[in-house]
């Protein structure tokens, strides 16, 4: 009696693996939701280019705390240039010379071994006007995609103006317009250089810090001012 040949059972449609397309469709949506969440940070920086940021999460915060002091939009124009310069000092004396990341002041924190930051102003803009304030790395890898954005869409005198308005200068107190009148009662046009200083010193610590009073920050501060406007490195948003 001749044998039969075997043959393999071929599987039915119903019985193939489903993980090739499986992988395909996960990979897929993976994508989808990365360019979406790309175009919505591409597009929040272009509209932030030309539109005020009316409030941000920081504010929303501070608001459960106290309430905030009254504020209002001031372009860079109305605001006293030594302000401008003062914060710059404080903060960021490479501001005009970096593209949102200072690599020079990262390297000496590196090597110091210091946890101290080496955050720039466009950091801090990018946080302050579409993130919230804690340390987590979700928080701090927004901020790293947004940082060259906001370098490329704006200008250095539109971040500078952002953040003077956005900045919080005390408990409850957002914003240069609110700090000049709440501190020293005046206008942000009018500050004198050492009103100025003294502001940008509360900077790192509004909460703690007040700008009543001189130290050596704002000391440092004043003169770092007159130095940045000799030596060129506010030459990017000054006049």
């Amino acid at each position: 009696m001749a044998l039969r040949p075997r043959t393999s059972r071929q599987p039915a449609p119903d019985e193939l693996p489903a993980r090739p397309v499986r992988r395909w469709r996960a990979g897929f949506w993976l994508r989808f939701v990365l360019l979406r969440m790309a175009l919505v940070l591409v597009g929040s920086v272009g509209v932030y280019a030309v539109i005020d940021p009316p409030y941000s999460w920081t504010m929303h915060a501070a608001a459960r705390q106290q309430p905030l002091a009254p504020r209002g939009w001031t372009d860079l124009g109305d605001i006293a240039p030594v302000m401008a310069r003062s914060v710059v000092a404080a903060e960021d004396a490479n501001f005009c010379r970096h593209w949102g990341f200072d690599m020079d002041e990262i390297r000496k924190v590196v090597a110091s071994g210091s946890s101290r930051g080496a955050s720039t102003l466009t950091q801090q803009t990018a946080k302050n006007a579409f993130l919230w304030q804690d340390r987590s790395w979700l928080r701090k890898s927004t901020e790293a995609v947004l940082t060259p954005l906001i370098e490329a869409m704006w200008s250095k005198r539109r971040i500078l103006e952002v953040y003077l308005n956005l900045a919080e200068f005390g408990p409850g107190i957002f914003g240069i317009r609110a700090a000049a009148r709440e501190h020293f009662g005046t206008t942000p046009d009018r500050l004198t250089p050492v009103q100025a200083a003294r502001l940008a010193a509360v900077l790192p610590a509004p909460a703690r810090r007040s700008p009543h009073a001189a130290s050596a920050r704002s000391r440092a501060i004043l003169d770092g001012a007159a130095t940045i406007a000799r030596d060129g490195r506010a030459d990017c948003f000054d006049g």
